[in-house]
């Protein structure tokens, strides 16, 4: 037998693609015979109940004589209104997203000598194992950024001497370790990234413990080290309202069931960090970011609402963009008349703007959020409400920090390690049981052909 040549691979590939597809065809009228939930979603939208928490609550709707009707968005972390929490620490000039991670964590705020030891803590853990930069991240940068975490954080196992205790204090700890050490594992893979395969200049900060996560991304990022507070105000406060977003989500719903399947601490981290990367997830964020840069470029005047709309039509007919006839930041699975995050993240990115002389990027961005939703209720027949979510500002208020598009979503993820830490400790804590749900074979009983006969 001989090695076949790289061209006939390919064709043997494409031969083997077209088997695939003609043989992993299922009815779609089966699902409805069967009463099955694809996505795990009811016919009306709303997600099939598969488990409990404490953690966070989301909502849209309201139940109004058994019907739901849409509402304002509303989250809550542990019972505390997103928004009640976000006033409450900018009004005292403080940053918010450690005790936040506190809160998620343990199910209360923190008084002023818990928060001050809770930092110190953070500040200790906030350190990867001797030569792992080198060795881990440096040798193998990626231009997949989200990628490049999620080997990361499987190998720091190797550097854990007790890696499979699931007892809580030992889970804890290792939460502890991945959320302080998620931004640093982000950042200089990045850093990588942008040495070895854009061939630019290669620097490597260190954390400095009296500064917050939001202060310290900025400083190891920047080449000099610099930032505005500001910047290190927004994107704190974006940190917050990236932390956690229920038990449905499908990152936090694969924490759930990878972690009841007994696994270590560190796999459940780097499953989740895969399942966010997906442009269905987080990964929604960097198209949207990138769906602007489309937009400034084709449209003219950014002050015409006639001519943004004809733009987002092309959009919706698949005739623009990427041609899957989305608006990346519209619409969410969720909140229907407004995403509260998106109403926190809109105020502050506005004040960025306007440090940053941007205005008119800003209010293009505004004009799309008023647009889009009538447009895409009339293009596509839609009852529900739609309306911007986290993600149509969010890459905007990075760029305008200097953050490049392939760290977009990994801010993200570094922002959701603390919801992802908090769900598997109360799966540990609350479940302890595998999460296996049935799907039914739909496959028809065929007899086996012998060689000679095929």
């Amino acid at each position: 037998m001989s090695y076949l040549g790289a061209g006939e691979v390919s064709r043997e590939i494409h031969k083997l693609a077209n088997l695939c597809l003609e043989n992993n065809q299922i009815d779609p009228q089966l699902y409805d015979t069967y009463h099955v939930k694809k996505g795990l979603r009811e016919p009306n939208g709303k997600g099939v109940l598969t488990g409990l928490t404490e953690i966070s609550t989301v909502n849209g709707m309201k139940e109004k004589d058994g019907k739901p009707v849409p509402i304002e968005g509303q989250l809550f972390y542990r019972g505390i209104n997103i928004k009640d929490l976000v006033n409450g620490f900018t009004k005292e000039d403080r940053f918010g997203y450690e005790e936040t991670v506190y809160l998620l964590l343990f199910g209360k705020l923190p008084n002023a000598d818990e928060l001050d030891h809770w930092n110190r803590l953070l500040a200790y853990a906030r350190r990867l194992p001797d030569d792992f930069v080198e060795d881990v991240i440096l040798r193998s940068p990626n231009k997949d950024i989200m990628n490049a975490m999620a080997r990361s954080t499987l190998a720091l196992n190797s550097y854990d001497r007790n890696p499979d205790d699931l007892s809580i204090p030992n889970v804890l700890r290792q939460s502890v370790k991945l959320i302080a050490n998620a931004p640093l594992i982000a950042a200089y893979s990045y850093l990588a990234y942008r040495h070895y395969m854009q061939n630019r200049g290669l620097y490597i900060h260190n954390p400095k413990p009296e500064l917050s996560t939001s202060e310290n991304l900025l400083r190891i990022m920047r080449q000099f080290k610099q930032f505005t507070p500001l910047e290190a105000k927004l994107l704190d406060i974006a940190l917050v309202l990236h932390a956690e977003h229920g038990g449905g989500n499908n990152s936090t719903f694969t924490t759930h069931v990878v972690t009841s399947s007994g696994t270590d601490t560190y796999s459940s981290v780097a499953a989740s960090l895969c399942s966010l990367k997906g442009a269905k997830h987080g990964g929604a964020n960097i198209k949207a970011k990138k769906m602007f840069d489309e937009l400034k470029k084709e449209i003219h005047d950014w002050e015409d609402d006639d001519e943004i709309s004809a733009y987002l039509l092309k959009i919706l007919r698949k005739e623009a963009f990427d041609k899957t006839g989305l608006i990346y930041g519209i619409g969410h699975a969720i909140y229907t008349k407004s995403d509260p995050r998106a109403v926190i993240l809109e105020k502050y990115t506005k004040e960025l703007a306007e440090e940053k002389n941007r205005m008119d990027e800003f209010r293009l961005h505004q004009a799309v959020a008023r647009l889009a939703p009538g447009l895409m209720r009339k293009e596509r027949k839609m009852f529900k409400p739609v309306s911007a979510n986290i993600d149509f500002y969010s890459g905007f208020a990075y760029n305008m920090m200097g953050i490049p598009d392939e760290f977009i979503t990994p801010l993200f993820a570094i922002a959701r390690v603390a919801g992802w830490s908090a769900h598997r400790i109360e799966e540990l804590t609350c479940t302890n049981k595998i999460i296996r749900p049935a799907y039914m074979s739909v496959a028809e009983s065929i007899n086996y052909i012998p060689m000679d006969k095929r």
